[in-house]
């Protein structure tokens, strides 16, 4: 009796597997499709980007308008299917494992705030309130096929930096807009802006740095500490 093909549409798969599959099946090489299209078709699973941006490293070239000009923004293009990662001697093709150890450290060596934004775990985006900020970890090199998994290759970045970053969502401004931010900012800050720059890290103060070790810990904990360092500041 012959091997089942493995289908996209059973979910028993890891969503990996599940995506390359609907991209093989589906999209194919040299055709054109969109972020929402996938998620549509891989219902039910977190992340469904980042498992796409998973199959890179195993040699799949998945482009988007910035790379190829005659895409619109939610357009990817998918050049080349890489190694068949739903084959069980390809499934950890380009997967890069990250030790517990090595994810503790890069977190507590960041603050447990993201490296690229500065929100911390949990806290509210000022710019969109209704949302919260999950922590992950991304790479320092982030555009670098089959980056390393070393604490020096990492940084700690919120799930929303990790995908603009990598740009699959949002949009980033241009150098001149950046610049016309960076010419209103007023002398002390541009001196600890160009600081930040030459060190390619913004240092945290003592204050911020226990604000991201506050903002890991559980709601109720969090609760009472407020209620300890309030009576303690009116003692």
């Amino acid at each position: 009796m012959a091997d089942v093909e493995p289908s996209w549409r059973d979910e028993s798969l890891g969503a990996r597997i599940r995506v390359a599959l609907w991209l093989r099946d589906e999209v194919k090489e040299g055709g054109v499709f969109s972020k929402a299209s996938i998620r549509e078709a891989i219902k039910g699973t977190e992340q469904v980007d980042r498992r796409m941006r998973d199959l890179r490293p195993a040699g799949w070239v998945i482009l988007t308008y910035r790379d190829k000009p005659s895409l619109q923004p939610d357009q990817l293009y998918l050049e080349k299917i890489g190694r068949p990662v739903w084959e069980p001697e390809h499934r950890a093709a380009g997967l890069r494992q990250i030790s517990a150890k090595t994810k503790r450290y890069v977190y507590e060596r960041d603050g447990h705030m993201c490296r690229r934004c500065g929100t911390a775990a949990g806290e509210r985006y000022a710019d969109d309130p209704g949302s919260r900020a999950r922590l992950t970890l991304g790479h320092v090199n982030p555009h670098k096929s089959g980056g390393g998994s070393s604490a020096e290759d990492l940084i700690t970045e919120c799930a929303r930096c990790n995908e603009t970053v990598k740009h699959l969502t949002g949009a980033q401004m241009t150098k001149g807009q950046v610049w016309d931010r960076m010419t209103e900012l007023p002398l002390q800050g541009k001196r600890h802006l160009l600081a930040w720059m030459k060190a390619d890290f913004r240092p945290l103060n003592p204050a911020e740095k226990v604000w991201g070790l506050y903002r890991q810990l559980p709601a109720a904990a969090r609760e009472e500490l407020e209620g300890d360092l309030e009576k303690l500041m009116k003692s």
